[in-house]
């Protein structure tokens, strides 16, 4: 075989004059030296035999870097390929995580489907929890879980579902109903009828508790101690409560023995300012006392109470949600063991008579919603309803029909006896009076019943042509009379001051604390038509042709205006 040829030398004097490697080349000018021209360099060296161990290691060295340049290069080209590839691959799907499945799958929810999905071995399982935000890539595989969202829409808990599902209103008032699952974090929460929960921007799932109800939501009041000794000239009023509430919850088996129907409510009515609402929370708190003297067991009171304009709303079915709601909430509250009480004050606003026709309005819906609730509710096992209208004629006869709204007891102005009883009432106490308050009371209550040409104040023409005149007795209330003992209170405080002693409420005071109440009438109507001030009375709006005040008389009889 034919040796082989010596390579030419190169034609850089630097590198091939054998000359220039008679001594050692500096290491700055290797280093200047690409790793070629450093080979061919050490292959001279080879021949002339001058190579060392030292040309061999910086040979090395120069190796060594070349290949970490290369690596260097090789990962920031590899880098760019996952950004390029990464720009060509479509965009990660957000996803609701619904739960786990069999076979170590997943449901989630996204676009408005379900898709059972293989999550990425790598991820804990615990943290795939129920309402948890998930990232899902092409083909649909769990690939990160990003937590819980912070934001979504909110919407009301109808009812909780006994599997622990909740059933909602619309994200919007007026909205459709849907039934959602709870998230992992409220699935040991207990939550009620009312309350707002946020979803997850899929809607399938209840993240988190925002709020119990909302501003507009009735309230309910904490009752205060009203026995009924508190309560003054409404003796027939209270016996006929006592009577169709207390007796069939302290005697309930004595009513089943005579299948006595208990009825389911009752309806307070009579003019404004007589205690209707005062008497509906006396028979929450004496109920409460009674049992708990009867049975030693002490059952909490739940006082709803709401006025019927509160329950309007413009919403298309918003209204009637509310009356459902408000059955709900006593029925929630009965389970529970409390004395649930429903009380709704102005009842004509929203319950008012049915009308055909384009002007229905909402009634036509309301008094149907509340009837139905009446119908489903067992009399008086779970749920005592008391309505208060000043105007009962004006309720649909639907409601007030035997079998819902039994009961019908009529709150009357309180006679001079009354009066004298709610005067007594408002000056016991400690309040420093110039004699007894018996004396003052009866000197109070025969001053305001003074029948004369002075206290006149209505005139009453009635279907049959008598004629009626109503004085300032007449016209007496709780309302009137807790003003015109408020009053004398600031006359008796005014004179304190200005004497620079105590001093003490006397007789007089309560003279001209009545005549300045009667001559401001601030409770009274500023007009003169017969619909305003039938509301005042006790008359019967079928029976009265004309009723107005009484104006100053010329020759012969008074006239109604």
């Amino acid at each position: 075989m034919r040796a082989p040829e010596p390579p030419e030398t190169p034609a850089d004097p630097a590198v091939a004059t054998p000359s220039a490697f008679d001594g050692k080349v500096p290491r700055e000018e290797l280093d200047r030296l690409s790793a070629l021209q450093i080979f061919d360099l050490l292959q001279v060296r080879v021949r002339l035999g001058r190579i060392s161990v030292d040309d061999l290691s910086y040979l090395r060295e120069r190796l060594a870097n070349l290949e970490e340049q290369q690596d260097q290069a090789r990962e920031a080209l590899e880098q760019m390929d996952r950004l390029v590839d990464g720009l060509r691959a479509p965009a990660l799907r957000s996803a609701t995580c619904l739960g786990p499945a069999e076979d170590g799958l997943v449901w989630v929810a996204l676009g408005g489907a379900d898709y059972l999905c293989r999550p990425d071995p790598a991820l804990p399982r615990e943290q795939l929890e129920i309402g948890a935000r998930v990232l899902c890539n092409e083909a649909f595989n769990v690939v990160r879980v990003l937590g819980f969202e912070r934001t979504g829409p909110v919407a009301r808990i109808e009812s909780p579902l006994p599997d622990g599902r909740l059933r909602l209103g619309g994200p919007s008032p007026g909205g459709s109903a849907t039934v959602v699952l709870r998230s992992a974090g409220l699935a040991k929460e207990k939550l009620r009828a009312g309350t707002e929960v946020r979803l997850d921007p899929q809607q399938r799932v209840a993240v988190e508790v925002v709020g119990a109800q909302r501003a507009s939501d009735p309230q309910t009041e904490r009752v205060e101690p009203v026995p009924w000794e508190a309560i003054g000239g409404q003796d027939e009023a209270v016996r006929a409560i006592r009577d169709a509430i207390e007796l069939p919850y302290l005697h309930r088996e004595l009513f089943r023995t005579y299948r006595h129907a208990v009825p389911k409510g009752f309806l307070l009515h009579g003019p404004p300012g007589c205690g209707k609402t005062l008497l509906g929370k006396a028979t929450a708190f004496n109920l409460r006392r009674q049992i708990r003297e009867a049975t030693g067991v002490d059952r909490p009171e739940f006082f709803l109470h709401i006025k019927g304009p509160e329950v309007l709303n413009m919403w298309l079915g918003e209204s009637e949600r509310q009356v459902r709601e408000l059955f709900l909430r006593c029925r929630q509250r009965a389970e529970e063991g409390q004395l649930a009480f429903l009380f709704i004050d102005e009842a004509e606003s929203i319950l008012g008579i049915r009308r055909a026709g384009p002007a229905a309005g909402i009634l036509s819906t309301l008094v149907p919603m509340f009837c139905t609730e009446m119908d489903g509710m067992e009399a008086l096992s779970n749920v005592v309803v008391i309505l208060a209208s000043n105007r009962p004629d004006l309720i649909d006869p639907a409601i007030l029909r035997p079998g819902r709204i039994d009961r019908r007891i009529p709150v009357r102005r309180p006679d001079r006896a009354g009066a004298e009883r709610i005067y007594a009432i408002h000056l016991g106490g400690d309040i420093p009076l110039a004699e007894p308050h018996d004396s003052l009371a009866q000197a109070a209550a025969a001053a305001h019943f003074e029948r004369s040409p002075s206290t006149e104040f209505l005139e009453v023409l009635h279907r049959s042509g008598r004629r009626e005149i109503l004085h300032h007795g007449d016209l007496a209330s709780g309302a009137v009379i807790g003003a015109v003992v408020a009053r004398a209170k600031e006359l008796a405080i005014h004179r304190a001051i200005a004497s620079g002693s105590p001093g003490s409420l006397g007789r007089a005071d309560l003279i001209r604390a009545l005549e300045l109440e009667h001559a401001g009438d601030a409770l009274f109507p500023v007009s003169d038509l017969t619909e305003d001030w039938m509301k005042l009375t006790d008359l019967d709006p079928q029976q009265v042709v004309r009723l107005g005040p009484v104006r100053p008389r010329g020759r012969g009889n008074p006239s109604v205006v």
